[in-house]
Parts: C-alpha cells; sequence; structure tokens
C-alpha cells in the first residue's frame, strides 16, 4: 500500500480521465517560495549621457537657426532698407498733405475781437482803444475782458503778417503791479519811441520779447510780443 499525498501536492501525470481533453500544466505555489512580484515605482531616470547629448542637440540647432536669422538680415541690401522705408513714409506724407490741404491744419484759428471791446466798453472802468487800418495779415487769435481784484484787463492776441506773436493789454491796474506780471520782474525801460507825439517807452520783455508801454493817468496800454520792432509799432500806432 503507497503512503497518503498530500492534498496540494501535483500529480506526476497529468492525464486526464478518460473522454476529457489534457489539461495544461499549471505552475503551483512551491511551499516555502514567494511568488515573483513585478516591481512598482517610477521608471529609471535616463542616463546623464543620453540628457547630455539631446540638449547639445538642441542647442545646435537653435545656433543654427539663429546664425540662419543674423544671416538674412545681414543680407539685406541698403536698397531693400530704403524700399521699407519709403513704404512706411508714404502713408504719413499723404496724412500731412491731407490735414494741410483738406483740414486746414497749421492755420490759426481766428477769433471775433467785437465782444472783448464792447465788454470793456460798458464796463466803464478805463477808455478803451482799437486798432484800425491793420492789414489783412494780421489776424485776432485771441479777445477777453477780465475784471481782477485792484481793476480789469483788457487782452486781444494778434499773428502778425510775419507769423509771429503780438499782444495788446489795456488795464487800470496800477503800473507797479501790472508791468511786473506782464513783463517780468526783470523787465526794464529802453527809452522812448516816437510814436504819433504818445508819450511810449521801450521794455525788455520775458526771453525774447519786447514791448511798448504807454502810461496814462487812468489806464495802462501794452503791446508787447516776440514780433519785430516795427510791428510792434504798427500795431501801437493805429491804436485809437
Amino acid at each position: 500500500m503507497e503512503p497518503a499525498q498530500p492534498a496540494d501536492r501535483v500529480p506526476a501525470d497529468p492525464t486526464p480521465p478518460a473522454g476529457r481533453p489534457p489539461l495544461p500544466p499549471t505552475a503551483e505555489p512551491v511551499a516555502g517560495v514567494a511568488p515573483a512580484v513585478p516591481p512598482v515605482g517610477p521608471a529609471p531616470a535616463a542616463e546623464p549621457a543620453l540628457v547630455a547629448a539631446a540638449d547639445d542637440r538642441a542647442g545646435e540647432r537653435a545656433v543654427v537657426r539663429s546664425g540662419r536669422a543674423e544671416k538674412s538680415r545681414s543680407e539685406r541690401s541698403p536698397k531693400d532698407m530704403a524700399l521699407s522705408l519709403l513704404v512706411l513714409l508714404v502713408p504719413i506724407a499723404l496724412l500731412l498733405a491731407f490735414y494741410r490741404g483738406f483740414l486746414g491744419g497749421e492755420q490759426p484759428t481766428t477769433v471775433d475781437a467785437a465782444p472783448a471791446y464792447e465788454q470793456a466798453r460798458a464796463a466803464n472802468v478805463f477808455p478803451v482803444a482799437e486798432p484800425t487800418g491793420l492789414g489783412s495779415g494780421w489776424r485776432t487769435v485771441s479777445a477777453s475782458f477780465r475784471t481782477v481784484d485792484d481793476g480789469a484787463n483788457l487782452r486781444v492776441g494778434y499773428l502778425t503778417p510775419e507769423g509771429r506773436g503780438a499782444q495788446l493789454v489795456q488795464s487800470n491796474v496800477p503800473p507797479e503791479r501790472l508791468l511786473p506780471a506782464e513783463l517780468t520782474a526783470e523787465g526794464q525801460p529802453q527809452g522812448p519811441a516816437d510814436l504819433g507825439g504818445a508819450n511810449w517807452q521801450r521794455y525788455t520783455g520775458r526771453g525774447n520779447e519786447q514791448a511798448l508801454v504807454l502810461l496814462a493817468p487812468n489806464r495802462t496800454v501794452i503791446v508787447v510780443g516776440d514780433a519785430r520792432d516795427n510791428e510792434l509799432r504798427e500795431l501801437a500806432g493805429a491804436l485809437r
């Protein structure tokens, strides 16, 4: 009699009983031996040499692209650059021509000084003089009448025929306050200016300006600007 076999032992003869297909052999765990388990965890890092080689190839491609771009820029001829500049300048020139020709660009905006003269006469705080007989080249660009703490001021700005600025100021503010405010503290008399027998004085003004000043008992008249002396004298001589 054969000894009893263990329950978990695989028969040495895998032949199935009659009438059944053969069964494939199955691996059974062996007592005392742990089954193989596939490794779990992140994939091993790439070899340093492979990473360095990839970086070198990427750097070489970047250098090649940069070199091609610099070569392309350096191969542009002066003619190409001039044509590119011309393409930019043509629209600008067309816009300037349209602005000047159709929109009146660079043309001074003229105003009507009559309301300011009327307000000054209506206030009746000083005699008001108005220039008459000025040529067509004179243009009025500003006009205002304002009362202040110690009097009132009438200001009328002009653009002369030569394109320079001149301003006519009439005021009853005391001259010791008016002149420093209009001509700065450095404004100094430079001698008389004979204008139709009136006692006009020539003064220095701010910057490159000069002035003609008429001191009267009840008002002060100032003609000041960067206009030439002959234009300032023309404006002052036209006052009536």
